[in-house]
């Protein structure tokens, strides 16, 4: 079965329900701001409803039909009219850069050639440039016949406040921990699926990636040796290495759960929720030896670090910090604690 015909997650039904009712009205609107944590599947839905849109005999369910000559193109990837604009992949900022937004908006980039609406995908949104936004605000302003402008956002919140109120807002939360677990059990064994979705945040869509063994390899290897450096036993430098070398993103996100769960762990002896459930044994010891107040200080560092580490900064030199301060932080604990 196509990925266009695949059923959609009993949690997208509700929003795909109203972007059909919309299109059904014919109250589509210019702009459309699609936001969620990652791994919820909003560009699922909104690559389904492109096509569905472009789609010359969508079915009596709303879905694009994958046998028409517009589904042909777009499973080809070469539909004039459903036009992706993305980061510069020459670019290490992960921006969008304001000549791709000037390329969009130039001469006839939004004027549909074959069907009768043009679907624009800005992803991710929340990476526009200062530049790039203020060129797509005039679009938006002026809006252009019947083309519809899709933004896609982790982080709406950073996209200025004028592009916002211009767009209709459609946010896609995470769902229920029952309703995530009953998908997730039909893809992954019912041992393994709750600690998926523990580790992925409540995200169905991530669960499925975070049981990769080597994955799970590596994220053993790192908490054996954050919990090293919390004991004296590991050089700083040294680990910040070995995180740079796994991936900043990867290892703060991996860094928050350990954190969160050391801060429940530290509160309760049996908190109601871990992150880890498959690490609470060495999360435990390592949690009565904190301070806590220092641990929540340091839990702050590690988000403003996440948000650091998607512009220009120096990683390198940013997770060697980390290390140092988070090894400090648990010695100095540990010592009072003595």
């Amino acid at each position: 079965m196509s990925q266009v015909r695949d059923r959609l997650p009993p949690w997208l039904a509700v929003p795909w329900a109203r972007l059909l009712q919309a299109r059904a009205a014919d109250r589509l609107p210019h702009a459309l701001l699609l936001s969620g944590p990652a791994g919820v599947g909003k560009r699922a839905l909104l690559e389904r409803f492109a096509r569905a849109l472009l789609c010359a005999a969508p079915d009596a369910e709303g879905q694009a039909c994958g046998r028409c000559a517009e589904c042909v193109l777009l499973a080809a990837g070469n539909h004039p009219d459903l036009v992706r604009v993305g980061p510069d992949p020459e670019s290490k900022s992960g921006d969008i850069p304001i000549a791709a937004i000037r390329t969009l908006c130039a001469g006839e980039a939004l004027t549909p050639s074959r069907v009768e609406r043009r679907v624009v995908l800005i992803d991710p949104a929340d990476h526009l440039n200062a530049a790039a936004a203020n060129a797509l605000l005039k679009t938006l302003e002026e809006p252009v016949g019947r083309t519809l402008l899709c933004l896609v956002a982790e982080h709406p919140e950073r996209l200025p406040a004028p592009i916002r109120s211009r767009c209709q807002q459609l946010r896609i939360a995470l769902p229920a921990e029952a309703e995530a677990l009953a998908w997730l059990r039909g893809r992954l064994p019912d041992e393994q699926a709750a600690l998926a979705l523990r580790l992925a945040h409540g995200a169905p869509l991530a669960a499925l990636d975070r049981l990769d063994p080597e994955r799970l390899e590596a994220r053993a290897q790192r908490l054996q040796g954050f919990i090293a450096l919390a004991r004296g036993e590991r050089a700083p430098l040294a680990e910040a290495a070995a995180w740079n070398k796994l991936g900043a993103a990867l290892l703060l996100e991996w860094m928050a759960g350990w954190l969160c769960d050391l801060l429940r762990l530290g509160a309760s002896a049996t908190p109601p929720r871990l992150d880890n459930p498959d690490q609470r044994e060495a999360l435990a010891a390592l949690a009565s030896r904190l301070d806590p107040v220092a641990a929540h200080r340091f839990f702050r560092r590690v988000l403003e670090a996440r948000t650091q580490c998607e512009g220009s900064v120096n990683v390198q030199l940013l997770l060697e910090s980390l290390a140092i301060e988070w090894r400090e932080l648990a010695v100095s604990g540990r010592a009072a604690s003595a």
